[in-house]
């Protein structure tokens, strides 16, 4: 078994699009499938290596501390979705921040925060981009991760 794997772990693909990943998870319609090119039969799409860790994050990012309490895991989740219908203000780009990292530190596989940018976006006055730079375990390369926050609805304007 490679490192990575190993370190990382094998999951299977919930999220479509790592690099614009949604506020919205697209409920309901979460599996991933891909087309086996040695046999032509459809199966599970997985994710390995750092892009596990990624969608790992994405994924306790996007749920609320507590929703996954009555599966056993009551501290699992971010608690961004608090921010949910407040105003874009500096003050709460910084409760996003502090709810960010909280989420980072739970995370088992990640060694380090390096930094971590909230930032107005540009076109869409009620979302915020989230630029995290970490290290993973057993690595010294950066991990950078990107994305989107809406106050608004937690969908995009």
């Amino acid at each position: 078994m490679p490192a990575s794997h190993a370190r990382f772990g094998t999951d299977l693909r919930l999220l479509r699009d790592l690099e614009h990943v949604k506020s919205n998870r697209d409920p309901g319609n979460d599996l991933s499938v891909i087309k086996r090119p040695e046999t032509g039969k459809v199966d599970l799409e997985t994710l390995t290596g750092a892009d596990n860790l990624i969608q790992a994050l994405l994924l306790r990012f996007l749920t609320p501390v507590g929703e996954l309490a009555v599966l056993g895991h009551p501290d699992y989740g971010s608690r961004l979705a608090e921010l949910i219908g407040e105003l874009n203000t500096e003050t709460n780009r910084n409760r996003a921040k502090l709810y960010v990292l909280q989420a980072l530190a739970a995370e088992p596989r990640v060694k380090k925060v390096l930094s971590i940018q909230v930032t107005q976006n540009r076109t869409a006055p009620t979302q915020i981009d989230i630029n995290v730079k970490l290290l993973s375990i057993d690595s010294d390369t950066p991990l950078n991760l990107v994305f989107p926050f809406f106050f608004e609805g937690g969908v995009a304007p």
